[in-house]
């Protein structure tokens, strides 16, 4: 089941060129644009940190900080690429519905990460990624069995 759910689809190799540019661009973005200064400004963030889920504002931006350092490292990766994309789909999801949802065009740039992060989480790694070598073929995308 494990292997099933990580493993790539048999994707063109154009497709997986594809996976391979919103995988690098979007999780090295989060991570240099979002996720070092959460972790280096932690204590500073943590004082005005807001808690929509209402378990905290310091559990909050743990989660949040895991998703955008580790989560991101992962995906740029392509190492548990559909774990690494369902932990920042989690975040930006509760971002943009949550927490930007008062702000006039507050959430823009979270909505247009989601997207890249459902699109991600929905097409895996590809054949360029991490996934591939430890979980192997895979799934056969909708492609029938061949005898």
């Amino acid at each position: 089941m494990i292997k099933k759910l990580f493993a790539p689809g048999r994707d063109s190799a154009l497709t997986s060129l594809g996976l391979l540019v919103l995988r690098l661009w979007l999780g090295l973005a989060m991570f240099l644009n979002h996720g070092l200064d959460k972790l280096a400004h932690f204590e500073a963030h943590a004082a005005k940190f807001p808690d929509p889920l209402g378990i905290g504002a310091t559990p909050g931006l743990a989660l949040v900080t895991f998703a955008e350092t580790a989560g991101a490292v992962l995906l740029a990766l392509g190492l548990l690429t559909r774990f690494a994309a369902l932990t920042l789909v989690i975040d930006l999801a509760v971002a943009v519905f949550m927490v930007h949802k008062a702000a006039s065009g507050g959430g823009e740039l979270a909505f247009v990460y989601l997207a890249g992060y459902v699109a991600l989480l929905i097409g895996g790694g590809g054949k360029f990624s991490v996934d591939k070598a430890l979980f192997g073929k895979g799934g056969n995308s909708g492609q029938p069995k061949k005898n």
